[in-house]
């Protein structure tokens, strides 16, 4: 009996969503947003717990370089970049989250990831009001399971003064237009991200989340 609760336990642990915390993430929001589609979760920093994961999620709101700092000193960032390499989990990147996988970010002028051929770049607040704050909507590049049941006139809400540019067009997924066209949601093998904020975005980004799982 005890062997058959050790195997569960361990099925339960494997089949959940590791939120990353790493001091700068808005993760009991998204955790809320998970258990109302009846998906099991951990918010953790836990590094054994982050290696047995099959899903993870990195989120952010905050500055760029605060967000490499965090990782690095945590030593998350080095898991990461092991299981990110080996194709070893499905990871969604939100808002800083998404942004923390490009190469370079104008904020901080500091490397990121780099697990995406892409940079972040400051809006333009001499054409445009920034942050750009509030609902808009997507525009589909590319058909994929995690854009099951969203259509281009569904509204997502955004909070972001930074947006991402990505040097290969076969990594975006959707676009967004706000002064520029910017990309909204990127793929590249295991590695997602969004720039909306699904855990805000009320049923379309608990539909974005439940897909999410279900890859």
């Amino acid at each position: 009996m005890e062997k058959e609760n050790i195997l569960i336990r361990k099925f339960i642990m494997n089949h959940e969503i590791i939120i990353i915390d790493y001091g700068l993430g808005n993760v009991g929001s998204i955790q809320k947003a998970l258990k109302r589609i009846n998906i099991n979760s951990k918010i953790t920093s836990n590094l054994e717990e982050i290696k047995s994961s099959q899903k993870i999620i990195l989120s952010g709101v905050g500055n760029f370089k605060k967000g490499i700092e965090n990782l690095e000193k945590m030593s998350i960032l080095k898991v990461l970049n092991e299981k990110v390499a080996d194709r070893q989990s499905l990871i969604l990147g939100i808002c800083l989250g998404m942004q923390l996988m490009t190469k370079y970010s104008e904020e901080g002028k500091i490397n990121g990831f780099g697990w995406i051929s892409a940079s972040t770049y400051l809006l333009d607040n001499k054409k445009i009001k920034v942050p750009h704050n509030g609902w808009n909507n997507l525009s589909v590049k590319k058909s994929q399971l995690i854009l099951k049941d969203i259509y281009e006139s569904d509204l997502f809400y955004f909070n972001h003064s930074y947006y991402i540019k990505c040097d290969n067009h076969n990594d975006i997924l959707a676009t967004t237009e706000y002064g520029i066209e910017f990309v909204s949601i990127f793929n590249k093998d295991n590695i997602y991200g969004c720039q909306f904020h699904p855990e805000k975005s009320h049923s379309l980004g608990l539909q974005f989340l439940m897909n999410f799982s279900k890859l």
